[in-house]
This record gives C-alpha cells, sequence and structure tokens, in this order.
C-alpha cells in the first residue's frame, strides 16, 4: 500500500547534512511498513525491534554510540557504512538509552542513516531527560488518508485524478467517489484494517475485528506507560467518553460528561495523555476569526476528535449499513462521522484545525483554518444540507469568503464555495 509519507523519508535520506530520523505516530499506523520501504533503496538495511529483550541489550553499554553500532551489525547480520547502510530502531520508546543514544548518533556519525520509530505514548513518557532535544528529525505519520484507501482499493488512476482537483473530470466519477467515502467511513484509515478488508474482498467483518483489537491495545497501553493508576483510570474514562461528546448535538468536549461529578482539574492531564499519544485530536475554540488564529484560542473550549474515523464508527458500534446507505437517520452519529473525517483528513495534510461559536451562542462553524494565507470558514455537513445559516453569518461579519464540505458537487459562489467531501483533504492540504 502506498503512502505519501515516503516522498518525505525520501528526500530526508537524501539530503547531504540531516540528522536523524524520529518517525511517530499512534499504534498501528505504518511506521514500520515505511520504513521496511524506504531500506529497500539502501545498499543494507539493519532493522532492530526494541520490543525484543535482546534487542533492548544491545545499549546496555550506554553512549558509545560506535560500539552499540557495531553489536547492531553483528546481530543484524548486516554491515553498517555510512551512506551505504540503513539503521532501524523500531519501538525505541521501550529503551530509554536507545533514545538519548541518537544524540550520538547525530554528532559522532552524521554521514550514517539512522531512523526510529516509536509510540507517541512512550515517546511521552521520556519526553524529560532521556529524548535529544534538537539532535533528531521528528516526523508525525498518521492512519491512511481518503487518498490513499482510494490507492489501496486499486483506484490508482481515480487518486491520482483526485488529487489533481480536476473537478470538471471528478464531477463523471462522483458516484464512485461517493460509494469510496462512505466505504473508508467504516474502514478508516488503519493500515491493518484496510488491508484485511481489501484482501477479503470488501470483508466488513475483517476491518472490525482489526478495529476492535485496536482500541483494546490501546486500553493497555495506558497502563503500560502511564505510572500513575489513578491517572490512568482518568484516562480510560476521558477516552471512552469521546464518542458520546462527539454523538451530541453539540461536539464541544465537556468534563461534566465523562462521569458524575468530574471536573476540570482532576482530568485535565488525562486529556494531555490522550493528546499527546497521537489517540485523539485536541481542536480549541477561537474567539474571533483572524490570523493567527492561535492568537484567539480559548483554552478552556475545545473538542476532541479520535485518531481515527473507523475506529469512532467501531467505538460506536456502528453496522455497514448504517455508514453507507444514504438516508436520513442517525443524523447526529453521521454528522460526528463526518467531522471525524474532515478532521482527519486536514491534520493529515498538515493543516491546524480550530472551530468557533458567536459570543451569542447563537452560530457555530465546526472548523476554521488557514488556507492561501487567510481565515477560511469551514462547515461540515454530512449529506447534501446545504443550509449554512452559520457560516453566512460568520462571512458578513468578519468579511471573509466561506467553504462548505458536503456530499454535493463542487460550485464556487459569490461568498461561499462547496468543497465535495471526498476532496476535502487535498483542497485544504497545506
Amino acid at each position: 500500500m502506498h503512502r505519501d509519507i515516503m516522498g518525505k523519508l525520501s528526500q530526508w535520506a537524501t539530503r547531504a547534512h540531516r540528522m536523524p530520523l524520529v518517525l511517530c505516530g499512534a499504534r498501528q499506523v505504518g511506521k514500520t511498513y515505511v520504513l521496511d520501504q524506504l531500506g529497500e533503496t539502501f545498499e543494507h538495511y539493519a532493522y532492530v525491534n526494541l520490543m525484543a529483550e535482546e534487542a533492548r541489550a544491545l545499549f546496555e553499554l550506554g553512549y558509545n554510540a560506535q560500539r552499540v553500532l557495531e553489536n547492531i551489525s553483528i546481530y543484524t547480520g548486516s554491515p553498517i557504512e555510512p551512506g551505504k547502510t540503513l539503521v532501524v530502531i523500531d519501538e525505541i520508546q521501550e529503551e530509554p538509552k536507545a533514545l538519548t543514544l541518537m544524540k550520538a548518533f547525530c554528532e559522532e556519525v552524521p554521514r550514517l542513516h539512522v531512523a526510529a520509530a516509536g509510540s507517541y505514548l512512550g515517546m511521552t513518557h521520556h519526553a524529560g531527560s532521556s529524548f535529544p532535544v534538537g539532535k533528531v528529525e521528528m516526523v508525525d505519520m498518521y492512519p491512511m488518508t481518503l487518498v490513499e484507501f482510494i490507492r489501496a482499493s486499486g483506484e490508482e488512476q481515480l487518486a491520482d485524478l483526485l488529487r489533481s482537483l480536476d473537478f470538471d473530470r471528478l464531477a463523471i466519477f462522483k458516484d464512485r467517489l461517493e460509494r469510496l467515502l462512505r466505504r473508508y467511513y467504516y474502514v478508516g484509515g488503519m493500515p491493518k484494517a484496510v488491508y484485511d478488508f481489501i484482501q477479503g474482498g470488501e470483508d466488513y467483518d475483517a476491518a472490525r475485528r482489526v478495529q476492535r483489537q485496536l482500541l483494546a491495545n490501546y486500553d493497555s497501553d495506558f497502563s503500560k506507560h502511564i505510572p500513575d493508576d489513578r491517572e490512568v483510570e482518568r484516562v480510560r474514562l476521558a477516552f471512552d467518553s469521546i464518542p458520546a461528546h462527539l454523538g451530541r448535538e453539540n461536539h464541544k468536549f465537556v468534563f461534566g460528561h465523562i462521569a458524575k461529578g468530574a471536573r476540570a482539574r482532576d482530568f485535565e492531564t488525562a486529556i494531555q495523555w490522550i493528546v499527546n499519544s497521537g489517540l485523539a485530536t485536541r481542536v480549541h475554540r477561537v474567539d474571533k476569526l483572524a490570523l493567527p488564529l492561535k492568537f484567539y484560542r480559548d483554552l478552556s473550549a475545545f473538542k476532541l476528535y479520535l485518531l481515527d474515523v473507523g475506529l469512532l464508527g467501531c467505538a460506536m458500534e456502528t453496522e455497514p449499513k448504517d455508514v453507507i446507505l444514504s438516508n436520513k437517520a442517525l443524523v447526529e452519529y453521521k454528522g460526528a462521522l463526518a467531522e471525524q473525517y474532515v478532521c482527519q483528513q486536514l491534520v493529515a495534510g498538515g493543516v491546524d484545525p480550530y472551530y468557533w461559536t458567536s459570543t451569542s451562542g447563537g452560530a457555530e462553524l465546526d472548523f476554521v483554518v488557514r488556507y492561501e494565507g487567510e481565515v477560511a470558514p469551514l462547515e461540515v455537513k454530512a449529506e447534501e444540507n446545504l443550509r449554512a445559516k452559520s457560516l453566512r453569518m460568520a462571512c458578513d461579519h468578519y468579511h471573509l469568503y466561506g467553504y462548505r464540505t458536503s456530499m454535493s458537487s463542487y460550485r464556487r459562489q459569490d461568498w461561499m464555495a462547496n468543497i465535495p467531501l471526498w476532496a476535502v483533504g487535498e483542497y485544504f492540504r497545506a
């Protein structure tokens, strides 16, 4: 399965001056897969997975980079030659000494290609003394985007056409793109779920089995990496409440909805653990539609979106027909999936999303982003409901051009453009 991040990894590999690479992401987003692909472009490939106790022992000597590299060469049977060998240290969060040693690799063997992969949650746990700040290049990896899902489904030419944003030609394939989008709503972008779905001949049950296992794995990771048992319980409660929050008419995160009597001061650290782990995106409210948007953040008001739309659907116990059929049932639920999908595509495209509500609370914009140097209000419609009262109000008040994304076709008006949902990620890509 082609991953767009390979372009960024190839650029890193060909730069004359580079630091060791650390590829970060939540569990099972495909980090090892892309590093294996990168390794195939080198003459030698030395791969070490620190989940194995024997592999962790390679770093027992501490911070002697040359000695550790000799150990890795013996362990993997691969020569280690600068310019010819890619050294990959997988699951690097399992050994703090390996993480700290990245600084020595940077300073002592700058010509050697060294890359590491680690989970956000484990990396956050070692973000203090062990982390080689300023000595590594951090690259974030996310679940597969819709375009990557379409390509994996065997529709390479359609994926290329979607990336071109040639809306006149894309209109010909509108129905096919919509069907693929609805499948993506259910399957999501976790590579194993996508793979099993496709290999099983569009097997939705296979995708759901993977999603359930991933959610169980994330739950286990909380207790593994968070040292305080009470904090682990708070993290679990907060994480489990995200689907319920998104299923409400107002998707704003309310601490009182986590548990009876829950207060912000008790759960703020738990929320930060979830965000730092990459399992959720925190989208802050802005109280003014002006640049730079981060200056107008209201830190007390935010929404939380999960890592992946398929995982959200799994947590909500959806059925394929609930998502794939175009019907008017489950309106709030479909709205939550559509918003989750849009947030996921924006983040994967390098965009920082916010949302906005008026002072009176009578108007709300699902997302606000920076696009082509301007503030871009963005309203999300799950189907073809084209009412945009809040969008019009915000655009008139702040003199902005607006954007709506829906299942409707692309069209541009004097004050607003409608972007098909299947194109929103490519349209706003940074």
